[in-house]
C-alpha cells in the first residue's frame, strides 16, 4: 500500500514542479469595458442577412430631419461593399413627429402590403433611434407608426426587425 502512494505523491510533486508551461505575465491592459446601449446616432440599412445598424458617430441629432438625411445618404463605400443597401429613396418624402415615446411617420407613398420589409425597417429603426437622442425615450419604449396610401401601420418596435 506504500508504494501506490509513494508512487501518487511522486506523480503530484513532478506536475506541480513542471507548471502548465505558461511563464507569468505583468498585467495587461484590456481597454474599455463595453457600456451596453450604444451611444450616438445609428442608421439602419439592408442586407442580404437582414437590417444591421452603421453609427454616425459625431454627428447631432436634434430633429428628425436629421436623421432623415443620414439615411437618405445611404451607406458609405465600405458599407456598401460590406453588403448594405438603402432601401428608402428621396422621391418617399415624409414627416414625423413623436409623443411620449410614439413616433409617427406620415408617409403617403408608403404601402402596407409588405408592414415587415426591411425598407419599413429602415424606417423604423433610424427614427426611433432617432427619437432616443432627441428625447431621451428609452429604446425599448419606442413605438413607431407609418400612415401611408393603404392607413396605418404598426406600432412597431426596431427589435421586431432586428430578431429575424
Amino acid at each position: 500500500m506504500t508504494r501506490p502512494r509513494t508512487a501518487l505523491s511522486c506523480c503530484v510533486l513532478v506536475l506541480v514542479a513542471a507548471g502548465c508551461g505558461i511563464r507569468p505575465t505583468g498585467v495587461t491592459d484590456g481597454g474599455t469595458a463595453p457600456s451596453g446601449i450604444p451611444t450616438g446616432m445609428r442608421v439602419y440599412f439592408a442586407s442580404g442577412t437582414g437590417l444591421r445598424g452603421v453609427p454616425r458617430p459625431g454627428i447631432k441629432v436634434d430633429d428628425f430631419n436629421v436623421a432623415y438625411k443620414l439615411l437618405l445618404n445611404g451607406p458609405t463605400a465600405q458599407e456598401r461593399a460590406d453588403g448594405l443597401t438603402n432601401l428608402v429613396s428621396d422621391e418617399q418624402r415624409q414627416s414625423v413627429t413623436s409623443h411620449r415615446g410614439n413616433v409617427t411617420i406620415d408617409a403617403r407613398h408608403y404601402s402596407a402590403d409588405f408592414p415587415q420589409d426591411q425598407s419599413t425597417g429602415q424606417l423604423v429603426c433610424t427614427f426611433a433611434r432617432a427619437e432616443v437622442l432627441i428625447h431621451g425615450t428609452r429604446p425599448d419604449q419606442v413605438q413607431v407608426t407609418l400612415i401611408g396610401r393603404d392607413g396605418r401601420a404598426g406600432p412597431y418596435q426596431c427589435q421586431q426587425f432586428l430578431s429575424r
